[in-house]
């Protein structure tokens, strides 16, 4: 009985969290149509939400980011065919979705560097997999606890404090779902790196570092965009972007290319 009243709280909790607040993100909405060329199969896409657990992973973490999806790809025989991601929703679970879902939000698209064809199909086919999968509720009360204007939470304890994993493999949320797909063909996210000296007869002084992996319920959307191992991919500069065609308020237009030359090839000549 205890079992299924935390279960129904934790569902009602859940609800109230994934209700969108109003206030909107100052940043511009990136998810486009313009963004559909841009993506391909391991690409992590980050996104600003709106709801009120997006207030409470923000604060907690610090970031833009509140949420995490792992672009799979358009030909991932997934039962939906306009679906192309693969996320954890609070209220859904572990759940397919399309390029819709994040329209009008501010995202950034994070890529994997250096990942053969077969090991991008391991990390989508990992996601896939656990479709239908629960979101983790474990912690959800203290999301909650944590929306209040002014907690009282040291910088320090931000970290630990949105570990949500319970340890139930048919479990997940959005970030710690991904980086288990990563960690399943051993590529880098964040690793924690452990710097050593060397203890042998060839190179007493020589320094070594040991990887180590970190779990990954300590992982958090934030960290894709700010590990040295994912490309961030902006799909205005990848579809070829020129300043010179803005149209301005002021209704001033940049001078043209040609014109710039001209203006720098004068000052440096000067010079």
């Amino acid at each position: 009985m205890s079992s299924n009243l935390a279960s129904r709280v934790g569902g009602a909790l859940a609800r109230w969290l994934a209700r969108p607040r109003p206030l909107r993100s100052s940043s511009p909405p990136t998810a486009t149509p313009d963004m559909r060329a841009s993506l391909r199969p391991a690409d992590v896409l980050l996104v600003e939400g709106d709801s009120r657990i997006s207030s409470a992973i923000k604060y907690l973490t610090q970031s833009t980011w509140s949420h995490a999806a792992l672009f799979v790809g358009f030909d991932a025989g997934l039962a939906n065919p306009d679906h192309c991601f693969v996320e954890a929703d609070l209220v859904e679970g572990v759940r397919s979705v399309g390029l819709d879902v994040f329209a009008g939000l501010h995202t950034r698209i994070c890529r994997p560097v250096g990942l053969t064809e077969s090991e991008t199909r391991a990390v989508t086919g990992y996601a896939i997999a656990r479709l239908g999968h629960r979101y983790d509720l474990k912690n959800v009360i203290d999301l909650v606890r944590y929306l209040l204007p002014t907690p009282p939470v040291p910088t320090g304890w931000r970290r630990r404090m949105i570990a949500l994993g319970s340890g139930d493999p048919t479990r997940a949320i959005c970030s710690t779902l991904i980086a288990e797909a990563f960690q399943s063909i051993r590529y880098p996210v964040l690793p924690e790196i452990e710097a050593t000296v060397a203890d042998s007869a060839a190179c007493r002084e020589c320094a070594a570092e040991i990887w180590h992996i970190r779990h990954h319920s300590l992982f958090a959307p934030r960290d894709f965009d700010a590990s040295p191992f994912f490309e961030i991919v902006k799909p205005t500069l990848a579809g070829g972007f020129d300043f010179h065609g803005i149209h301005w308020a002021d209704g001033k237009l940049p001078a043209s290319r040609a014109e710039t030359e001209r203006h720098a090839t004068a000052a440096a000549g000067a010079a």
